[in-house]
């Protein structure tokens, strides 16, 4: 399972092709690290198994503040406006998730 994982990495659709030249242009160009984003979320069994996802849609909770991440596939002749759309859509449920999360940890401390 592990060598399957390691064959994997790092995952095209979020690295870009070829991932070797891809991932040295992501390293000169984006000045902060991904954190989660973009990275594996999964377990290894005892018994040999494995099941893992890629973290395309993430929140991450740091000094209270939550930081939210999402993104879409650019290409050579993408219209940012409609890449900025689809990434506060895929962003969407999340939000909602975290304001309504808001809206009920403040009721519980009435």
């Amino acid at each position: 399972a592990l060598s399957a994982l390691l064959a994997g990495l790092p995952a095209g659709t979020v690295s870009g092709a070829p991932k070797v030249r891809a991932m040295e242009i992501i390293d000169e160009l984006e000045p902060e690290k991904r954190g989660v984003y973009g990275g594996g979320v999964g377990y290894f069994s005892a018994g040999g198994d494995m099941d893992m996802c890629i973290a395309l849609r993430t929140a991450v909770l740091k000094d209270e503040t939550l930081y939210v991440q999402a993104g879409g596939g650019v290409v050579w002749d993408s219209d940012p406006e409609a890449e900025y759309e689809e990434t506060v859509n895929k962003s969407r449920a999340i939000r909602k998730a975290a304001e309504d999360a808001g809206r009920f940890e403040r009721g519980r401390n009435r």
